[in-house]
């Protein structure tokens, strides 16, 4: 009876842990998070190109005026 009680008390156990969904959320968040890191690196990696252009054609443009 007693390994009984402690069978079932141990099964309620664990299915209370799988059943909780608090983990669930932080995976949810980090996918998010992970999300947010690519779509950043790539925005700014295209803007980076076009940003080294002006730079380089402001020193041009500077370059080219006599002192």
């Amino acid at each position: 009876m007693n390994l009984q009680i402690k069978i079932v008390g141990a099964y309620l156990a664990l299915r209370d842990r799988l059943e909780r969904q608090e983990g669930q959320a932080l995976v949810e968040y980090a996918l998010i998070l992970a999300l947010i890191a690519v779509l950043s690196i790539a925005i700014l990696q295209a803007l980076g190109v076009n940003v080294s252009r002006i730079f380089n054609k402001v020193n041009t443009q500077l370059s080219a005026v006599t002192p």
